[in-house]
This record gives C-alpha cells, sequence and structure tokens, in this order.
C-alpha cells in the first residue's frame, strides 16, 4: 500500500515538471509579440514572468543572451527545459 502512495507521488511530482516546461514554452512564445498597456494578454504575462524568472535569472548570470546582429538571443529557456526534463526523467 505504502509502494503505491510513492508511485502516485512520484507521478504528480512528473506532471509538475511537465507542466513548467509548458510553462516555459509560453514564456517563449510571448516574448515574441510585443506587449501593450491595454493588451488582455498583459495579465498573463505578468503570471508567466513571475513563475519562471527565479529560474531562469541565475541561468542568465551564468549564460548571458547571445548577441546576434541587432537582437539577443536568450538561451535560458533552452536551457531550463533542459534541465526540468533531465529532473523529470530521474523521477
Amino acid at each position: 500500500m505504502w509502494a503505491l502512495g510513492v508511485v502516485s507521488g512520484l507521478s504528480i511530482v512528473h506532471y509538475i515538471l511537465q507542466l513548467y516546461v509548458i510553462i516555459l514554452v509560453a514564456r517563449a512564445l510571448v516574448s515574441w509579440f510585443p506587449m501593450h498597456a491595454g493588451s488582455p494578454l498583459l495579465p498573463v504575462v505578468r503570471v508567466l514572468d513571475r513563475l519562471t524568472e527565479p529560474v531562469l535569472a541565475p541561468i542568465r548570470r551564468i549564460l548571458p543572451p547571445l548577441r546576434a546582429g541587432g537582437m539577443a538571443i536568450d538561451l535560458s529557456i533552452i536551457v531550463a527545459i533542459v534541465a526540468v526534463e533531465i529532473i523529470a526523467s530521474l523521477v
């Protein structure tokens, strides 16, 4: 009986990690679109920022965005997704 509880607990952790990957992908997608003060998606962007920034900021300190001409490519989201997927596979 106890083993069943551990397995289901690990499944919940796995699903939470997968949900976080979806949140990271959503953050990446909304970053491609300009947000204006009156945009109806602005609250969603703020929530995504609050959920992801605690993970992404330390990665950015180690791996700053790459400059490519007049733009910068932020690799922190890719690193975070890979790290979360590795952790999820270990659970």
